[in-house]
């Protein structure tokens, strides 16, 4: 493979997101940038995989460029899978979010928890090139532990960890995040497929 380095869109305004990416795949000849500013699709799947869809295809025609999106959310058992899609809006606010969580699970015996990451990756006009998922198992804390990551991270214990996300160096959640998972085998993809 010659040393070049091929530019995709990622589908966010999240620059935090982006970095996160970026410091994943570091090392792999891809640079991933962010979609034009008017990016703003309407997330109106009723799975990850269509919501990551949607965010890919938009900012594949914004960009007239190869665009990568995900789509990912907390799954909780005791909550039949909940929040689920409606991870990001379960609350107006993060620590709202966690709070409701917590109080949502107060008499459940099961804290079994996943989360998942849906990555779809698409041509400059929409088109689907490949689609993966990556899941990282865990379970709910009783409390808030750690100020590393974002979202629910301070309340998901990692299966074999015994720590939260947010308890982890950036070094070891990135290894082994729901979303290093799928964005492992889609830059496998894109090593083979399109470098």
């Amino acid at each position: 493979m010659e040393n070049k380095t091929i530019k995709i869109v990622f589908a966010t305004g999240n620059p935090h997101k982006l970095q996160e990416i970026n410091e994943i795949s570091k090392g792999s000849g891809i640079e991933f940038i962010l979609p034009p500013d008017n990016f703003d699709p309407d997330e109106t799947g009723t799975t990850f995989e269509e919501n990551s869809y949607i965010k890919a295809k938009e900012a594949a025609i914004l960009s007239k460029n190869i665009s990568l999106a995900d789509d990912s959310g907390l799954c909780v058992e005791a909550l039949d899978g909940g929040p689920g899609i409606h991870t990001a809006r379960y609350a107006p606010t993060v620590q709202e979010r966690i709070d409701k969580l917590l109080a949502n699970l107060t008499h459940a015996s099961n804290r079994k928890a996943k989360f998942v990451c849906a990555m779809t990756l698409v041509d400059e006009n929409g088109n689907i090139l490949d689609e993966e998922i990556g899941e990282c198992y865990g379970e709910i804390a009783k409390s808030q532990s750690g100020i590393n990551g974002f979202g629910y991270d301070p309340v998901f214990v990692v299966d074999g960890y015994g720590v939260t996300m947010a308890d982890m160096s950036e070094d070891l959640k990135n290894k082994i995040s729901h979303r290093s998972k799928a964005l492992e085998k889609i830059i496998s993809y894109i090593h083979s497929e399109l470098m």
